[in-house]
């Protein structure tokens, strides 16, 4: 691949102004290493995925020679001051009798053209982007080709619908390091209650005049708790039972050091630990009390390879009815804790693991192998040979939220955190797999493959089941579950489900008749408006990583907020036109 850097230069000439070096400078940047490094943040990455598509792809990718080399490993080959250089001016290099260039000149005959609009944080973000994949294309094994950098071509477009957002309260400061707060889940509670939580460990209640109050800290009660390491560490999720106010139910998961018990889940032992993950049941003495004080027992407990995506959501199905089949049935998603970005992919997508999988228990039976809870009858892998009776769905790398239609269809909504090219939204379906480490989105995945790619489907799929909302990278990096509007007070915004990209801050919608198993439905971008002025939650939260969450009250209504800021906003109006 001797000539491989030449190909970039299609793409990239004038980007960096700033870069005005010599042909001596050249030569010398190109044989002696530099300290110059390539930004490895996820949304650098995404933003020069979308610079790389609109400007490149259409003459290289990672795999094949086109009109350009590909572009495996060239950010290894050559020296980046070397290849900025080149960018800035590849006739000048060429034509100093640089021995690269010149060879790459014959084989291709012609100058690369001319970007000059394209400079400064865009080179970067572009140059991010052909690192990430070029590296991941020298792990690709089985020489797979026809990988996709644009598994979906056609962008989303904007509806003409702009929420209205309204600021409610600021979360309290959990940590004076790092950002302010590590609110991650806005929910009801039965006896017409709302909480929130932070991730640092406490749970609070929001009142009726919007100020919280402290309702439990996990941190303080558990002696072992952390909150590191991993962007979901901590006080990870909860859920109150059904019947709380009759028995004071309600239960939460956190992570622990690993080594502090024996997991009831354990990944085999020449595979190392870093987290452990543990699901507990509290007790209250008054389910009326603002302030918890009770008992507690864990429940579960599992090994992760890694602190990033452990549990996830926790939940009971609102819908359910007493002496119904689901009624007080706790599910948990749990994620594959980064086992496939470990080369550890046997330890998902399959029904003899945890990992990957959608859990349904009973948390006040006990026919459970540790006795603590119970596994429901009805459970699809209850009966299966080698299976674990837990398992209630399998197939996915981070199950972020579920949620169920309150509305009238029931229909239960799964949304799966991608790796490096597809998120997606799925229908709950008891038994189903849902393709990961095997699929990705509605693609094929191939762990010995490049796996910053996917693939087209191979002719003889396998029976997997596949998403009914999906986007690209270069729309997002990150879906955040959302919910079917519920409310009365904002009408266009019945029928939709409504969700949103953790990292970008973008809201999207899909109608739910049209969110049918074996199709797409369409999506659309909302607009967004604070103050009566157009905006977006990355200028709301200040940050380029918007870290947005959604949540509802028990009247249906909507509330956006970031993880990271602490600031909550309730959905107040849409407006069918721009303010």
């Amino acid at each position: 691949m001797k000539g491989t850097i030449f190909l970039i230069l299609f793409c990239l000439l004038s980007m960096v102004s700033a870069c005005d070096f010599t042909i001596e400078e050249k030569d010398k940047a190109r044989t002696k290493p530099t300290n110059l490094t390539y930004k490895t943040e996820e949304l650098a990455g995404q933003r020069g995925m979308e610079l790389f598509n609109q400007h490149c792809a259409s003459c290289h990718d990672f795999s094949d020679n086109g009109m350009g080399p590909n572009l495996s490993g060239v950010t290894r080959q050559v020296d980046k001051a070397w290849l900025i250089a080149f960018i800035h001016n590849p006739v000048e290099v060429i034509e100093s009798g640089d021995e690269r260039a010149v060879e790459l000149f014959k084989k291709y005959k012609q100058y690369m053209p001319p970007f000059p609009t394209i400079k400064g944080e865009d080179l970067e973000y572009i140059l991010a982007f052909i690192h990430k994949f070029s590296e991941g294309e020298k792990r690709n094994k089985n020489n797979r080709k026809g990988g996709l950098i644009n598994p979906i071509p056609k962008k989303i477009p904007f509806s003409d619908l702009t929420l209205v957002l309204e600021k409610q309260f600021i979360a309290p400061t959990s940590s004076e390091i790092g950002k302010p707060t590590r609110i991650n889940k806005l929910e009801r509670a039965p006896g017409n209650r709302l909480f929130i939580h932070d991730l640092r460990g406490k749970l609070y209640e929001i009142k009726k005049d919007n100020s919280l109050s402290e309702y439990l800290d996990v941190a303080n009660r558990l002696p072992n708790f952390i909150d590191n390491p991993g962007k979901g560490t901590g006080f990870g999720s909860w859920a109150f039972h059904p019947d709380f106010e009759q028995n004071g139910l309600f239960y939460t998961t956190h992570n622990e050091p690993s080594g502090i018990a024996s997991a009831d889940f354990p990944i085999p032992d020449s595979i190392k630990v870093t987290v452990q993950a543990v699901l507990t049941e509290w007790k209250t003495n008054n389910a009326k009390a603002a302030v918890f004080s009770g008992s507690h027992r864990e429940l579960l407990r599992a090994d992760m390879v890694t602190g990033a995506h452990c549990f996830q959501e926790l939940t009971f199905n609102p819908i359910a009815k007493p002496n119904t089949a689901d009624y007080g049935l706790l599910y948990l998603g749990i994620g594959d804790g980064g086992a496939e970005l470990r080369n550890y992919a046997f330890l998902c997508g399959n029904t003899e693991n945890i990992w990957g999988s959608i859990i349904r228990i009973d948390p006040t039976g006990d026919n459970s192998a540790n006795g603590n809870y119970g596994i429901p009858a009805d459970n699809p892998f209850l009966n299966t040979p080698k299976a674990l009776g837990e398992i209630w769905a399998m197939g996915f790398r981070n199950p972020h939220r579920i949620s169920w239609d309150e509305t009238g269809t029931g229909k239960m909504f799964i949304s799966n955190i991608g790796q490096h090219s597809l998120e997606e939204i799925n229908i709950g379906i008891a038994g189903a797999d849902y393709g990961w480490p095997s699929r990705e989105g509605s693609f094929l995945f191939d762990t010995k493959a490049n796996r910053e790619l996917v693939y087209p489907l191979p002719t003889d799929d396998a029976n997997f089941v596949y998403p009914v909302i999906q986007y690209d990278h270069d729309e997002g990096t990150a879906v955040s579950g959302g919910y079917v509007y519920a409310g009365t007070t904002i009408p266009v915004l019945q029928g939709k489900y409504i969700f949103g990209d953790i990292s970008r801050g973008t809201l999207f919608y899909s109608e739910v008749a049209a969110m049918n198993q074996g199709q797409q439905a369409p999506i659309y971008k909302f607009k967004v408006s604070l103050d009566r002025q157009l905006t977006d939650l990355e200028t709301i939260v200040n940050d380029k990583r918007a870290e947005l969450r959604l949540g509802m009250d028990h009247e249906g209504e909507l509330y956006i907020f970031s993880k990271s800021n602490g600031t909550v906003y309730k959905v107040v109006d849409c407006t069918m036109s721009d303010l």
